[in-house]
């Protein structure tokens, strides 16, 4: 049987730190910091550190928000970017917002078939539609073809067994989610429900408490949640600027 090798794809490293975003080569910006102070814990939870065990599942980090706007794809892009500068670690970044997807677009990237397409045709396999990056370690599986029982084809048993590959397939391998708000469609809490970490996006002096209240509460049986407070210069290590969904 012919082996398959990935795809690769060319992101344009330089529009990206344009940007305002994570980049290997764009130094030690406020933004790169502060990605190295969020995905320390995550880490940690992921790989396992000082006795303390590795959380079931822990590479697998859903990046998800109560509302559009608040800059979940923007914060789970340069999640991934700053990981991908581990020497420890490779990061295979997955654009589960199926309805709206927008990693691709963010990244300069056409659209390419992906999750949803694994999920509707047995004969599809991850390395059929994985897509390899021009950055070190850096893996990209994009949304795929939209398609209506979107919520039903997450909640499936191909979608565990996916999962379970993805997590367990390669050690090294940390796998972030970008996911739909919260509040606005039923896949993201589906989604989340199968997750080792969540990160919620919170958008500064925007998305009201009620808001953000009534989204933890479809994640609460979630025991690993960590809170980013995005695009604010209120607080140190909270100046994040992305107006991505």
């Amino acid at each position: 049987m012919d082996v398959i090798a990935p795809r690769s794809v060319e992101i344009n490293l330089a529009r990206l730190q344009q940007l305002g975003m994570v980049t290997q080569d764009g130094g030690r910006t406020a933004v790169a910091e502060d990605f190295r102070l969020i995905k320390r814990p995550l880490l940690r939870n992921a790989r396992g550190e000082h006795d303390v065990p590795a959380i079931h599942h822990g590479n697998l980090i859903v990046v998800t928000s109560a509302l559009t706007g608040e800059g979940k794809t923007y914060c789970a892009i340069n999640l991934a970017m700053s990981i991908a500068m581990e020497m420890d670690n490779t990061v295979l970044l997955i654009d589960a917002n199926v309805a709206r997807p927008s990693v691709l677009s963010v990244l300069g990237l056409s659209p390419e078939p992906g999750l949803m397409d694994i999920l509707l045709h047995d004969e599809t396999s991850l390395a059929d539609v994985i897509l390899r990056t021009n950055v070190p370690g850096l893996s990209i599986l994009p949304a795929g073809h939209a398609n209506k029982r979107a919520t039903e084809l997450l909640a499936s048993r191909n979608m565990r067994r996916l999962l379970t590959e993805i997590a367990e397939r390669y050690a090294d391998r940390i796998v972030i989610f970008d996911s739909p708000p919260l509040l606005m469609t039923t896949e993201a809490s589906v989604l989340a429900a199968q997750m080792g970490q969540i990160v919620m996006v919170v958008e500064a002096e925007q998305t009201t408490q009620h808001a953000v209240k009534e989204a933890l509460k479809h994640i609460e049986r979630c025991p690993n949640i960590n809170v980013v407070y995005n695009k604010s210069t209120a607080f140190p290590g909270a100046e994040y600027y992305g107006d991505y969904d």
